[in-house]
C-alpha cells in the first residue's frame, strides 16, 4: 500500500456520470479506470482500498476495462496498464449511436401506428372532421371524453350546468379534475340554476370550488347543458332531453363563437351564491319572473320545472303564490297584472 487515502483522488466530475449512463456502463467501473490512470503502478489490492471496494469487484472491472480496449489485457497476479479511452470508447460510443438511431426509427414507426389508430378511432366514433363533429353514442363515452377535455385544458373552462341539484356521484367525479385544473391555472367559470342554493350538497361543492380560485354564478334558467374547453372545442348533448343520448364533440369555430357569446351574456346575468339578495315583501325574485316567461312562451308546468331545476310541486307552489300577491284568479290574469306591475 501507498499510503494514499480517498482524498487524493479528484472528485468524481458530475459529467461521469452522465457518460456512464449513455455508455451503459457502472461507475464504479469509470472509478476503477480513473485510478488506473492516475496512480500506475497499483494493483488490484491498492485500488481496492482506494476506492473502497471488494478485491473480486475491481477484478471484474478490470476484466470488463480490457474488454472494452481501455486496458491492456493483463492477467490478475501483475500491474493493470490503461490505454487511451478514445480506442476502446469510439467502438462503445458508435454501437450506443447506432442503438439511438434504431430507437428513433422505432419511435417514429410508433407515430405513424398512432396516427393510423387515432384515423380509425375517428372513423368509428363519427367524426367528420370538415365539419368539425364528432358523435359521442353512450353515456359511457361522454364521461370518458370529459375527463380528457377538462385534462386538456390550458386556459379556461366554461360550463353551463342546469338539471338543478347535481348527483353526489356527479360532484364526486369533478372534484379532482377541477381541482387538477385550477392548481394548473385553468380558470374555471361555471354557471348553475339558482335553485340548487336550496341543495346543500350542490352549493357546499360550489363554495368549495370557489374557495380554490373558481368562478360560480346562479341564473333562473339555462338553455342546455355545456362545456367549452379553451374556446376550441366545446361538449354538447345530442338530445337536451336525455343525458343518456350522448353528446357532440364541436370544434367548428363559427360555433364555438356562438357559445362563447351564449355563455357571456348568461354570465353576466348571473348573480355569484352571496351576490343574489331574497326579495322584499310584495317584491318578484329573478326565478318568478323566469317561470312566468316560460309560461308565456307556452311552456307545460313540467317543461318549466325541469328547466328551473325544480319540483313540479315547486313550481305550482311559486305560481300560486305569485298569483296571490298579484291578486290575480287565473294564470292569464297573472300575466297581464305582471305586466302592468312591470315585472315583465
Amino acid at each position: 500500500m501507498t499510503g494514499s487515502t480517498v482524498g487524493d483522488e479528484a472528485p468524481r466530475e458530475p459529467g461521469r456520470a452522465h457518460l456512464a449512463a449513455l455508455l451503459g456502463v457502472s461507475d464504479r467501473l469509470l472509478d476503477v479506470y480513473g485510478s488506473v490512470v492516475r496512480r500506475p503502478g497499483w494493483g488490484v489490492g491498492e485500488i481496492a482500498g482506494h476506492l473502497g471496494m471488494a478485491e473480486a469487484q475491481v477484478r471484474s472491472c478490470l476484466d470488463e476495462l480490457a474488454e472494452l480496449s481501455m486496458l491492456y489485457p493483463v492477467t490478475h497476479s501483475t500491474t493493470p496498464v490503461a490505454l487511451n479511452p478514445e480506442v476502446g470508447l469510439a467502438a462503445l460510443l458508435n454501437r450506443r449511436d447506432t442503438e439511438i438511431q434504431h430507437q428513433q426509427a422505432q419511435l417514429a414507426a410508433a407515430r405513424t401506428e398512432v396516427a393510423e389508430l387515432a384515423a380509425v378511432y375517428s372513423s368509428h366514433h363519427g367524426y367528420w372532421g370538415n365539419r368539425g363533429l364528432e358523435q359521442l353514442d353512450d353515456l359511457t363515452m361522454v364521461r370518458a371524453r370529459l375527463v380528457e377535455l377538462a385534462e386538456q385544458a390550458q386556459h379556461e373552462l366554461l360550463s353551463f350546468m342546469p338539471g338543478g341539484a347535481q348527483s353526489s356521484e356527479a360532484l364526486d367525479a369533478s372534484r379532482p379534475l377541477d381541482e387538477k385544473s385550477l392548481s394548473a391555472g385553468v380558470r374555471i367559470r361555471t354557471l348553475y340554476l339558482d335553485s340548487v342554493r336550496n341543495d346543500r350538497a350542490t352549493t357546499e361543492y360550489a363554495r368549495w370550488l370557489a374557495g380554490l380560485g373558481g368562478e360560480i354564478r346562479t341564473i333562473p334558467s339555462l338553455p342546455v347543458r355545456m362545456l367549452v374547453v379553451d374556446r376550441s372545442v366545446a361538449l354538447l348533448p345530442t338530445d337536451p332531453e336525455n343525458s343518456r343520448a350522448g353528446a357532440v364533440v364541436v370544434k367548428a369555430p363559427g360555433v364555438l363563437a356562438a357559445l362563447v357569446h351564449t355563455f357571456e351574456a348568461a354570465w353576466v346575468q348571473g348573480q355569484t351564491l352571496d351576490g343574489a339578495r331574497p326579495s322584499g315583501p310584495g317584491e318578484v325574485t329573478a326565478q318568478e319572473l323566469e317561470l312566468l316567461r316560460l309560461l308565456e312562451l307556452g311552456s307545460t308546468d313540467e317543461v318549466a320545472a325541469r328547466k328551473l331545476g325544480v319540483s313540479l310541486r315547486t313550481v305550482r307552489r311559486m305560481m300560486a303564490d305569485i298569483m296571490g300577491r298579484l291578486g290575480a284568479r287565473s294564470r292569464f290574469e297573472a300575466g297581464l297584472l305582471a305586466v302592468r306591475a312591470g315585472w315583465m
